[in-house]
């Protein structure tokens, strides 16, 4: 069965108070935007605008779809239950006022096709002499791979290493480990973020530059920090989450060192960042404190949701668990769960539409990243990661261990690689990387 519903936008934190217009027009309407806006596998999005009319119905070929009866319309209609890589055409019939002859739009819009379930999997393991994991991985291609975290391994005659690895770097054939040093000293990196191959930042204090390794002074903002998670558009526009809901933004200045404090309003810590236009969401949890979405649109912070409250005033069990990371592409905001996968469509004017609650129906999930909405992967414990074709979910049960704890999961074109820690014997035994090949 199709099913098709009208999504109409409404604005976060506020109500819109609309007035009929009682005075009938004599000119047909001017301005009708009747436009295709977006589309998945199986989802179509249709803008519609138009003002002082007496009706509007919509149609997908010969059937009638949407029959809007407001004098003002300016909503999106989302028709469901779609075929993929399939071609529809949709038309409007607008039925002004004192016109007998109606006003008729088209558009056509092509499904997205489904994508590989079909990732071939290597498992890599590092460490020799302690605790080692890695925290975050960052795909500049196939070839050209970073992990970051720590590496404990022994020295040239087998005794444990003191001075622990930081860094590995894959090079199509094989992985280097990397110790990156800061002002002498060797500390844990906990992200990473590379714009291209010649632009790469480790946590905020070091940046690979034409290749140089640039050591950055710190701050004074981004002193006593544990930095968890950097995103940015460019590297004068990039931004940091830590711990205790700290946030920082850096514009390339001297003034700071560039860097400039943004106020959260919250405790909680804070470990993904990512964003799309205006849009920034930012998202934590802690034991035994609120777990957070913000929001971040020029430079104004917003609370979506803490401690489960539902402010998108749409459905009342938008979250469920402890939100650990979130996603977004084409204004569609996926936020991921201990326990599910979610999406709300954003638009630009700070609305929310139809959101959507993922068919994982598991637990353990901890990072989700994606090329589009039909080409999603999630990671988490005890070793799964997911993918998402556009219809359906796929768990790649060969790399489940019990063991196992996935951080971080980056996807690129056909490059996947999730990277952690496998647990043994009551510690953080080995750092874990998986690559996916499709």
């Amino acid at each position: 069965m199709v099913y098709k519903k009208v999504v109409f936008s409404f604005i976060i934190f506020l109500t819109l108070f609309t007035s009929c217009n009682t005075n009938e027009p004599d000119s047909k309407p001017a301005n009708i935007e009747f436009a295709a806006e977006d589309a998945s596998c199986t989802e179509a999005w249709l803008t519609l605008k138009v003002n002082d009319i007496a009706g509007a119905k919509v149609y997908r070929g010969d059937s009638l779809i949407f029959n809007l009866t407001q004098q003002n319309i300016d909503t999106t209609l989302y028709d469901e239950g779609l075929l993929p890589n399939h071609v529809y055409k949709y038309h409007t019939t607008i039925q002004p006022y004192n016109h007998s002859n109606v006003i008729t739009k088209e558009l056509t819009i092509q499904t997205m096709d489904t994508t590989s379930h079909n990732f071939t999997w290597q498992t890599y393991t590092f460490g020799e002499a302690g605790s080692s994991t890695f925290y975050d991985v960052a795909i500049i291609n196939e070839n050209n791979i970073w992990a970051v975290g720590e590496i404990y391994m022994n020295d040239s005659l087998g005794n444990p290493d003191p001075t622990f690895y930081n860094a590995v770097h894959w090079n199509g054939t094989n992985w280097e480990l990397k110790k990156l040093f800061y002002k002498g000293g060797i500390w844990t990196i906990r992200t990473i973020f590379a714009f291209n191959e010649n632009d790469i930042w480790f946590s905020a204090y070091m940046r690979y530059y034409n290749g140089q390794f640039i050591e950055l002074p710190i701050p004074n903002i981004l002193m006593g920090w544990q930095i968890n998670k950097l995103w940015g558009s460019s590297s004068s526009n990039l931004y940091v989450v830590g711990n205790s809901g700290n946030i920082a933004h850096y514009d390339g200045s001297p003034l700071a060192n560039g860097w400039q404090k943004i106020e959260s309003g919250v405790s909680t810590d804070l470990f993904d960042i990512y964003g799309e236009s205006e849009n920034i969401f930012i998202a934590g949890w802690r034991d035994f404190q609120p777990s957070v979405l913000l929001r971040l649109k020029n430079g104004n912070l917003q609370k979506i949701i803490e401690d489960g409250d539902n402010l998108f005033n749409y459905r009342t069990d938008f979250i469920s668990g402890a939100i650990y990371s979130v996603w977004m592409t084409k204004k569609k905001l996926y936020v991921l769960t201990w326990y599910d996968l979610y999406r709300a469509n954003f638009n630009t004017d700070g609305t929310a539409e139809a959101i959507w609650k993922g068919p994982i129906q598991n637990w353990g999930m901890i990072s989700v990243r994606g090329n589009n909405v039909n080409d999603i992967i999630a990671s988490g414990v005890p070793g799964k990661i997911w993918h998402y074709n556009g219809i359906s979910w796929h768990t790649y049960n060969g790399l489940i261990d019990s063991r196992d704890r996935l951080r971080r999961i980056e996807i690129k074109d056909n490059i996947c690689v999730a990277v952690g820690y496998r647990y043994e014997n009551g510690i953080e035994d080995q750092a874990l990387i998986h690559i996916g090949k499709r």
